[in-house]
């Protein structure tokens, strides 16, 4: 049986608890199912199991090695679970929590909360770990916001992560506002050649994974570094640059699957710029759907002015 799993992130005093605490209030919440709660931090508030509108089962983990599958396992046949919701340490990786999930485990929401007033400097200070809990969560919530936020400042790190969750911003006095600052891409979509500068490259490609369909026949323009492997035949090679989402430590070279009808002429490790028409599909080098370019005109070209590509 298909387990459920919805995940709140954030870091100490973000609002995790209260709002899971109101959620278990909510009679409108109980829909039947036997459900578990995984605390993996204890901060300031506690929760109050005698206001749930219905049984939950309540187990705490403060020891990062009992995320493991067969431990979460033993926690939801203790009670039957047939949902599971989990409050997660924000200076734990999610990616432990998803490499060690039992099979059956699907994550169907993230949500991560954040003292509106401290999350800048959550970012300057803590940027792996606001990168681990921003990318993948679908809301945002920023707690304790007021009229003194620079809320640009707040949407551009959002942002510069993730383009397709929602941001709101809750107030002391109860009402929320959600963030409706347009974003508009920092290329022309619609123009007969999409020119990507340098300086974009890192947003093109993020928007470009996300939204595959809507590049399906177009052109594009861009420079980048050339790459080749001995399994590869004449007529392709990769093209992209190295992109750095958080950190020193996280550049991965992000390339695309170029075809031509002479690779040969392509050096390896140059860079150039090229146009070429993406069409999506499937590739054993991706392993699944993907951008496959049609390489129309290629230049050699020199290095960027600054070679790891960035969200800004």
């Amino acid at each position: 049986m298909e387990i459920p799993v919805y995940l709140f992130t954030g870091f100490l005093e973000g609002g995790k608890t209260k709002f899971i605490q109101e959620t278990f209030e909510d009679p409108r919440f109980n829909s039947g199912e036997r459900t578990l709660l995984v605390v993996c931090e204890e901060g300031v508030e506690e929760y109050d199991k005698s206001r749930f509108c219905c049984d939950i089962g309540v187990e705490y983990i403060d020891d990062i090695e009992q995320i493991n599958s067969t431990y979460l396992t033993s926690l939801q046949k203790k009670y039957k679970a047939q949902r599971v919701i989990i409050e997660y340490n924000g200076m734990w990786s999610i990616n432990t929590l998803i490499e060690n999930m039992p099979k059956n485990w699907l994550l169907y929401q993230e949500m991560m909360f954040t003292d509106a007033t401290k999350f800048v400097n959550y970012n300057n200070n803590m940027r792996q770990l606001m990168v681990d809990k921003l990318q993948g969560s679908e809301l945002i919530v920023l707690n304790r916001a007021n009229d003194n936020l620079d809320k640009m400042e707040i949407h551009k790190i959002i942002r510069g992560i993730s383009r397709r969750c929602d941001i709101a911003y809750e107030y002391a006095d109860g009402h929320t506002e959600y963030d409706e600052i347009e974003d508009p891409l920092p290329f022309d979509i619609e123009a007969d050649v999409i020119e990507i500068k340098d300086k974009d490259y890192a947003i093109w490609y993020r928007d470009l994974g996300e939204e595959l369909d809507k590049y399906e026949g177009k052109v594009v323009k861009f420079k980048g570094l050339v790459a080749k492997d001995k399994s590869f035949d004449n007529k392709m090679f990769l093209i992209g640059r190295q992109v750095m989402t958080c950190c020193i430590e996280d550049v991965t070279f992000k390339p695309m699957i170029c075809d031509c009808d002479n690779a040969s002429q392509i050096n390896s490790k140059g860079w150039y710029v090229i146009t070429a028409r993406i069409n999506i599909k499937k590739h054993k080098l991706y392993k699944a759907r993907g951008p496959v370019l049609t390489l129309m005109d290629y230049a050699i070209s020199s290095a960027p002015d600054q070679e790891i590509a960035t969200f800004y």
